[in-house]
């Protein structure tokens, strides 16, 4: 970026003082913009991106026998877990895109704790005391088992599915596959539990659109690569990225996404997830921010969710709903866009959620499949894209409609593709 400062020319001596004043004055004001400017964007792309201090913190709890996990030895002994693009947009949640054994990954973890305002030389043991707190020494492999089981209920809903997700955890937290569970391991998986998008992974795992989790450290796990489709965001400074409006996003989605037939293939694996999430085998989970930049896909154009972040549980979303005193729906908000109703006379939420997952989810597509699509196919796909658009969030209605309407539109879009090199 140039300064170019524009000085008028006057006549006679006291106009040559005041000009040179003038220009000496803009000058310094210039340079004074330019260096906040500069010192600004360094600060917060520092504070947003910080995966040295993630692995410091985690490499430093490892080598002194608080953490384990699958991947510590190569990650803080064998130095093969390389960071590459930093893709964090807060500084609460580090994301990396990154190598390990010659695959693509995605690399994440949380810092919250080590960013405290105070002396960084803190950090370390706050972690040890803060997150990995639990469970302590002493606690034998039955307790561990209940207490593992009381979380996933608090959080997933009382299911009976539930014992046998317990034994997937304790069989993760048995990485080296010795059929038992040091309190290293314990600690570990407990604090993975609380992350919210692991805790999803996990739930999902069995799922083809979810990201496959492939090891992790204490809290930091790492993932299949970042999805393309995320990537024109990616490819913005990190301080960018959440300024960039849906209508650019969509732009840039025409612009510079794949073909149509690739889209409705793509938009058919995400109809497909919206039913995986609605009566899974962990129960209702609720996608709380339904934006393109959620929308990824692997080169075979296989969707895949690009972040579970604002993926819910049910059971966490009346949670949070139960009680809660509003005086409009915005005040029954969880996450960015899953509302439920105002009862203006009991000035509470209501627990049914405005729109059910499907209803958003079309009214993305209608952007994201419309412009582009066949003449032929384009009016039908308008008309059963709005329909869908108008189912509410009340069970009656989403326990009667979801699953037709879901149907139809799948079917509409894999009969035009079917047969082809797109199917």
């Amino acid at each position: 970026a140039h300064l170019v400062l524009f000085c008028p020319f006057s006549k006679g001596l006291q106009g040559k003082r005041g000009l040179r004043v003038r220009c000496v004055f803009l000058a310094w004001l210039g340079v004074f913009a330019g260096s906040w400017l500069v010192y600004m964007r360094y600060s917060s792309y520092s504070e947003l991106c910080r995966g040295h201090i993630c692995q410091a913190v985690i490499c430093d709890q490892y080598h002194k026998g608080i953490i384990s996990g699958s991947i510590c030895q190569d990650l803080c002994e064998l130095r093969l877990v390389e960071w590459r693009t930093c893709l964090s947009a807060a500084p609460s949640q580090q994301v990396y895109s990154g190598l390990w054994r010659d695959k693509d990954v995605t690399i994440k973890c949380g810092i919250e704790e080590a960013l405290d305002s105070k002396a960084q030389s803190d950090a370390a043991p706050r972690r040890e005391l803060v997150l990995f707190d639990k469970p302590t020494r002493g606690t034998s492999i039955k307790e561990f088992r209940e207490m593992t089981l009381s979380f996933l209920k608090a959080n997933l809903g009382d299911l009976p599915s539930l014992p046998a997700l317990v034994g997937q955890v304790l069989l993760m937290a048995d990485f080296n596959k010795d059929n038992r569970v040091s309190l290293a391991e314990a600690k570990s998986v407990w604090a993975l539990l609380q992350r919210n998008e692991f805790l999803l992974l996990l739930s999902l795992q069995e799922k083809e659109h979810a990201s496959q989790l492939l090891g992790y450290c204490g809290d930091l796990y790492v993932t299949e690569g970042v999805p393309h489709g995320a990537w024109h965001a990616a490819a913005l400074p990190p301080l960018l990225r959440p300024l960039l409006p849906p209508a650019l996003q969509g732009a840039l989605q025409q612009w510079l996404g794949p073909a149509w037939p690739w889209r409705a293939k793509i938009a058919i694996g995400l109809l497909e997830f919206v039913e995986e999430l609605f009566h899974g085998a962990y129960g209702t989970f609720y996608m709380c921010e339904t934006t393109l930049a959620n929308v990824g896909y692997t080169a075979t154009y296989d969707f895949r969710m690009a972040d579970l972040q604002q993926v819910a549980p049910e059971a966490a979303v009346r949670r949070f709903l139960q009680g809660r005193r509003c005086e409009h729906s915005a005040d029954c908000t969880y996450g960015r866009d899953c509302r439920a109703p105002c009862d203006r006379l009991m000035r509470q939420c209501k627990g049914d959620l405005i729109q059910p997952n499907l209803a958003k989810v079309c009214a993305l597509l209608r952007g994201y499949l419309l412009p582009g699509a066949p003449a032929d196919l384009r009016e039908e796909l308008g008309t059963q894209l709005r329909t869908c658009t108008t189912l509410s969030g009340l069970a009656s209605q989403v326990e009667a409609h979801h699953s037709l309407v879901l149907s139809h539109l799948k079917t509409l879009l894999w009969k035009k593709i079917s047969n082809t090199k797109y199917s």
